[in-house]
């Protein structure tokens, strides 16, 4: 079976300032830990503030970009996977390229007049907050999408994946993508991705869910995503459950939820039933931050997911890859895998 193409993503790019901050930082500018939101009026001298005062990294992010890059890293075959997003023209966008053509990813990004998006990474104590800046990211329009040399990456694939903040941005494009996938038997799907969008699009959110095959998502998602829609629970193993029995658009797959749930074990639930999959513990020495951890775990469950191995083994995988990115600053990972 060729596996050229086989794994698409769409979604927004961004090139992650990582530093290691403080408590009084946080309280500054009203940030809390384990969030993920975006950038408001008052977040604008953030960046600055952090680059000046913080030892910084740059490194080319965005959810569903890393989750592609992790799936391409745990494959090791050229060229199976592709990425659409919009960047601008700038020393950050060319630092999106050159990063994903040493990841191996086939992009083909939307270059927009507008700055390339940011997303500010506050870590304390190895703990992640994330404040977006999309910039230019916000200015994808499905127009590229539906151009023969983008579109022909939609046709190529057989598994698209595309996190819940791509939402905010074009839902459009998401729409055209998941209809698609009805329609020709391929397998669709997103990720909760954070509280907020839960919260503020889930109009947005309602409209692509029945398209959905597989869910992924964190604890905190699955409560948030359980509170807005008046299910009175909190009990993740019943929400994974009740998200997996949500309506579908078309019955050629049934639909799987997998929550992840920090170093608890991982939640799956497919038929009625739920399965734990413990992860793999990490002394907190070990522990350089969890940014990217999640999108990584997607990663590493999509590289299986291809290969048509069972979930055990999907699952399995997520775990290594989402191990091997904590032990790391941002989601990066060392040449080749060693995942067996």
């Amino acid at each position: 079976m060729s596996y050229e193409g086989i794994l698409m993503g769409m979604g927004n790019p961004l090139l992650d300032i990582s530093a290691v901050v403080d408590e009084e930082f946080l309280a500054k500018y009203g940030i809390k830990l384990n969030d993920a939101i975006l950038a408001e009026e008052k977040h604008v001298p953030m960046y600055d503030e952090m680059s000046s005062k913080y030892r910084v990294e740059y490194i080319a992010g965005g959810a569903t970009q890393n989750s592609i890059r992790v799936a391409q890293w745990m494959l090791q075959i050229p060229g199976a996977t592709s990425y659409i997003g919009s960047i601008g023209k700038d020393k950050y966008g060319e630092e999106m390229k050159k990063n994903a053509k040493q990841a191996g990813v086939n992009v083909h990004y939307y270059e927009d007049e507008s700055p390339t998006g940011t997303c500010a990474v506050c870590v304390v104590g190895g703990e992640r907050s994330l404040v977006a800046n999309l910039s230019a990211a916000n200015c994808y329009k499905s127009d590229h999408l539906k151009k023969p040399e983008n579109w022909s990456l939609v046709e190529k694939a057989k598994y698209f994946y595309i996190a819940g903040f791509f939402l905010t941005v074009s839902p459009e494009s998401i729409m055209l993508v998941a209809e698609h996938a009805a329609a020709n038997n391929k397998v669709f799907m997103m990720n909760l991705s954070a509280p907020f969008i839960c919260e503020f699009f889930k109009d947005v959110q309602e409209k692509a869910l029945p398209y959905t095959d597989f869910v992924f998502g964190n604890e905190t998602e699955a409560r948030t995503f359980s509170k807005v829609h008046g299910w009175k629970t909190d009990n993740v193993e019943e929400i994974a459950l009740k998200i997996s029995q949500w309506p579908k658009a078309s019955g050629t797959h049934k639909r799987i939820t997998v929550i992840t749930q920090g170093a608890d074990p991982v939640v799956v639930a497919e038929d009625g039933k739920v399965k734990l999959f413990p992860v793999i513990l990490l002394p907190k020495e070990k522990l350089v931050d969890t940014n990217g951890a999640g999108d990584a775990f997607v990663g590493g469950f999509l590289s299986q997911l291809v290969q048509e191995k069972p979930i055990e083994d999907c699952v399995k995988a997520g775990c290594y890859a989402s191990n091997v990115i904590i032990q790391r600053s941002g989601c990066t990972y060392p040449e080749k895998p060693n995942f067996k």
